[in-house]
């Protein structure tokens, strides 16, 4: 056994923070099927089962795949149909019979994002990925068991500061523990939150709680977690005017803090909204890495989180809205070439639909207008500068 696993079994246990195991699954979905609340939501995104019938089924789980495949696939497909145009992955094949990744990628979605992700894998893999998610979102006393059930990390947050370097510890081995030991794959958001106008950079806190649990250098130790970038591009975020809103309150009041019924609006809006297209595109740095390997270790830190980066932007897919977004922005034609008068009426319509649903008491249009247009030019400007 190598020093490795001996920290990891004796100092750590993982109990509090790891998804439920299969031989656990079938008494924690029981335990879930006597929520009301759960019940309630499973009965409109399954209208033609009854109540019975769901605590039925619920009941007859007794495996994290079987489960996923089942009901949470089934959901997800349904979701696409009618909030997007499609969801499509490409570079899959950059990753081919390696099936223990660490997937970074840029957050968009608090859901969906990894959801998306793991329906994909498993079509493909016959397979998923363990996800990572902040305890911040469980905003009703279920939401962590369910999400347990379906494979998540709990990522513990709004901790004492004297706590914060123990519970970075316990995930950064937990993650080493997943993806070396027992072979499997994770999906983690390059930052803590999403990034709310779309400039998307990994935090050097990531990559510094990542390290934690390695006993080499930083090249070995993240060469170790098959740190595999993901670029995810919406074409539309139902939650942009809930964002640009967000914006506006910071910085009229520095002190003002999202609530849980907050998350929960942006959960529900980001779920049933509009996206359009969604596409995935999966990049492999395991030779690239080597290259962050001189200068301290907080230079080798940004020299990776750069790398990263340059990869989720140089693989975005640019639509329309996004040129047109640019555009405006900069109040020119300098893309107009590439998207259509139509397009352009049609975005604008859209821009104006999404501005109106803000209700703020001093609402300033300009600024919330600018903050939309951001989101949807951001992606476009780091994807030229990192195709250049």
């Amino acid at each position: 056994m190598t020093k490795l696993n001996i920290k990891m079994e004796t100092q750590y246990n993982f109990d509090d923070i790891r998804p439920f195991y299969d031989s656990e699954i079938n008494a924690e979905l029981r335990q879930l099927s006597k929520e009301p609340e759960l019940i309630a939501i499973l009965r409109k995104l399954f209208p033609y089962r009854s109540t019975e019938n769901i605590v039925t089924l619920l009941g007859n789980f007794h495996s994290v795949v079987e489960f996923q495949a089942k009901i949470i696939r089934t959901l997800v497909r349904g979701l696409s149909k009618v909030t997007t145009k499609g969801v499509s992955i490409s570079g899959m094949e950059n990753i081919e019979g390696s099936f223990n990744r660490l997937f970074i990628s840029n957050h968009r979605d608090i859901i969906l994002d990894s959801v998306f992700l793991n329906v994909i894998l498993l079509d493909k893999w016959r397979n998923t990925c363990e996800i990572a998610i902040g305890d911040n979102l469980f905003v009703r006393p279920w939401i962590e068991k369910l999400v347990r059930v379906n494979k998540n990390i709990v990522v513990r947050r709004n901790v004492p500061v004297r706590q914060m370097m123990e519970i970075s510890s316990k995930l950064s081995a937990y993650i080493r523990h997943t993806i070396t030991e027992k072979k499997s794959s994770i999906w983690i958001a390059q930052r803590e939150g999403r990034a709310k106008d779309a400039d998307d950079r990994t935090q050097d806190s990531l990559l510094k709680m990542l390290n934690i649990s390695g006993n080499s250098s930083v090249v070995e130790n993240m060469k170790e977690l098959n740190i595999t970038p993901v670029t995810i591009s919406y074409e539309y975020d139902p939650c942009d005017y809930l964002k640009a809103k967000e914006f506006q309150q910071k910085r009229d009041n520095p002190e003002y803090k999202k609530t849980p019924q907050d998350d929960a609006l942006n959960m529900m809006t980001g779920l049933q909204g509009w996206k359009g297209r969604v596409h995935y595109y999966v990049s492999n740095i395991d030779e690239e890495i080597a290259t962050i390997g001189s200068g301290t270790k907080n230079e080798q830190f940004r020299a990776l989180a750069e790398l990263i980066d340059k990869h989720i932007h140089k693989n975005y897919k640019i639509y329309p809205v996004n040129m047109i977004a640019l555009d405006l922005l900069k109040e020119n034609n300098a893309f107009s070439r590439q998207y259509t008068a139509e397009e352009k009426v049609k975005f604008e319509g859209y821009l104006q639909k999404q501005l109106d649903k803000i209700e703020l008491e001093n609402k300033d249009v300009s600024f919330l207008r600018k903050k939309i247009l951001e989101m949807y030019a951001n992606p476009f400007i780091n994807y030229l500068k990192a195709n250049k």
